[in-house]
């Protein structure tokens, strides 16, 4: 169960990763404000999901903690990836040892998260607190105090999350180059994204937190970080004495290859030395100004690969330089009147919303939970006097609507859209030059005559709405949060999921969305099979590329 669980829910966190890398990159200013850590972490995740995705599919875990390994490795990017694949080889290696692969437990868990604070602190010659590994530590300890309480996995994961981003809130009390610039460590942040995506992805929720000996929420912590990164411009260079960032893959010639004394060596040489994996194959990873020095004594010891280096002063320039012009663009533009915000979980779902006019589009969905803070800041962004929030999830409604009541700026209300296609459908009638009032009630109107389906699989034993039992991998049929229908195929899923709410209340069109993971030629099969089983019904089809749900639809 684990090695199955990784294998489909990492790839969802490394995108959720992907798709705030920029604002990850904002947040950067140490240990030199170069503003990459969120593009460096990402493609370190990227790496590792096309190594994990090449496995074949009976892979044991084992053989995914060492694809973690190689692909994270191999794919690292700065100092805030290096460190990364460290923390993901050694989560990979501890949840190997767990006794039970299919029912793992707390214990396993907070043990593979001690094996993980040894692996990264290992690989850091210096480690400074208040970054990402002072949170890493931190999950490790919280971990350590709940697996004497006895709860289960999924408490804990929950738990973890909460820790993970209060930890992050703490980081400008210990670094103060953080505090002075506004903001929380950047790769303390962007793992407790990839943390928070990845449970959130195993539960198959959208949020929803443990009540277990806790008197805080996963959105009560994100919002004590959102309130820690006003980011201020940072244009000078205090940060390090080093311009070039070195970074490459290293072959040692033979076994005689000295670690401890090319580590000395790069120490030398700058900062920010890192020499990670295991011979013959390594990451070297150094801020220093003599790039040329560096490379020719590894050279001389063994080959280098993928070579990269990069002049932070003048990323630095340019992180600042966006920023400013952030900055200008919002205090120039006058407010419009109108302005719609949407919460989408994929790029095609996005790509329509915008072109029915929604100004912003928040990332989040069914497995990736948008806090208040990530709306509100939504909000803010559309520039509007008045705004309309569409969830688009059940889930994501409470944390609209407390964004709707703490924004000062602007007259917030929320049409409670449970999923993208009603909001298309509210989108369709909405009129920019009207009132909120008016608008708010004929978008609810139009939703209320959408109703939603949703096709997936399920990552773990459960039951249908009827009581019959699921088992991990089967597919389920959801309709107004509610299985109704279980089996093995996506195609003869929806296709009874339709027949069964046409049967209940027949309408005229439907709206479907293909996600991800689901190709042209199994889409088209779908439809096809849609068109022979509902002939009257009107198919209005699009690419969603939303994770983990292959369909999602709507009837009206």
């Amino acid at each position: 169960m684990i090695a199955s669980v990784i294998r489909t829910c990492f790839p969802v966190a490394a995108n959720v990763v992907a798709e705030r890398a920029e604002e990850i990159n904002k947040l950067n200013v140490f240990p030199v404000p170069d503003g990459d850590t969120g593009t460096n972490m990402s493609l370190t995740l990227g790496t590792v999901v096309k190594e994990v995705e090449a496995l074949p599919q009976d892979a044991t875990i084992e053989d995914i903690a060492k694809a973690i390994t190689h692909g994270s490795l191999m794919g690292a990017r700065g100092n805030s990836g290096v460190i990364t694949s460290q923390i993901l080889r050694g989560l990979a290696e501890g949840l190997c040892d767990a006794k039970d692969q299919d029912n793992p437990t707390a214990a396993d868990i907070a043990h593979a998260f001690r094996r993980s604070v040894k692996v990264a602190f290992k690989a850091v010659r210096k480690p400074v607190e208040g970054t990402i590994l002072t949170v890493l530590r931190d999950m490790s300890t919280r971990a350590d105090q709940l697996e004497k309480a006895h709860i289960t996995a999924t408490e804990m994961l929950d738990a973890l999350v909460i820790e993970a981003y209060e930890s992050v809130a703490r980081t400008p009390e210990l670094l103060p180059v953080l505090k002075e610039n506004g903001v929380v460590d950047s790769g303390a942040f962007g793992f407790a994204t990839f943390f928070e995506a990845f449970v959130n992805a195993v539960e198959g929720k959208a949020g929803e937190v443990s009540d277990f000996k806790t008197t805080v929420d996963s959105s009560d912590a994100k919002a004590a970080v959102s309130s820690k990164v006003a980011i201020e411009l940072n244009d000078d260079w205090e940060g390090s004495q080093y311009r070039y960032c070195n970074e490459f893959l290293f072959h040692a010639n033979d076994e005689s290859f000295d670690r401890d004394a090319a580590l000395a060596f790069l120490a030398t040489m700058g900062d920010c030395e890192l020499l990670v994996g295991e011979y013959p194959d390594f990451k070297v990873h150094v801020h220093s100004n003599t790039p040329d020095k560096v490379l020719a004594y590894m050279l001389e010891r063994g080959q280098i690969f993928e070579v990269f280096i990069h002049n932070m002063d003048l990323e630095a320039h340019e992180r600042t330089a966006k920023i400013a012009a952030d900055k200008a663009a919002e205090e120039k533009a006058p407010k419009k009147p109108l302005g719609f915000v949407a919460v989408a979980a994929g790029s095609g779902e996005a790509s329509i919303l915008t072109s029915l006019g929604v100004d912003v589009v928040v990332s989040g969905g069914q497995t990736m939970n948008p806090s208040t803070a990530d709306i509100l800041a939504a909000v803010e962004k559309t520039n509007a006097e008045n705004v309309i929030v569409l969830p688009d999830n059940g889930n994501i409604r409470m944390a609209a609507e407390a964004a709707a009541s703490a924004c000062e700026d602007a007259h917030v209300a929320v049409v409670p859209t449970k999923t993208v296609p009603q909001a298309f459908s509210a989108m369709f009638v909405a009129d920019p030059e009207g009132t909120l009032e008016d608008n708010v009630e004929a978008m609810t109107d139009a939703v209320s005559e959408v109703r939603g389906g949703e096709v997936t699989r399920a990552v773990r034993d459960s039951q249908a709405a009827d009581g019959s039992p699921i088992h991990a991998g089967d597919v389920m049929g959801i309709e107004d949060g509610a299985i109704t229908v279980v089996g093995s195929s996506v195609k003869d899923v929806t296709v009874e999921l339709i027949r069964r709410m046409q049967e209940a209340e027949e309408g005229d069109t439907l709206t479907i969305l293909a996600g991800k993971d689901l190709d042209d030629a199994s889409f088209q099969e779908i439809l096809d099979a849609i068109s022979a089983a509902e002939p009257s019904l009107e198919l209005d089809s699009h690419r969603g590329e939303q994770p983990l749900y292959p369909i999602v639809f709507s009837i009206e």
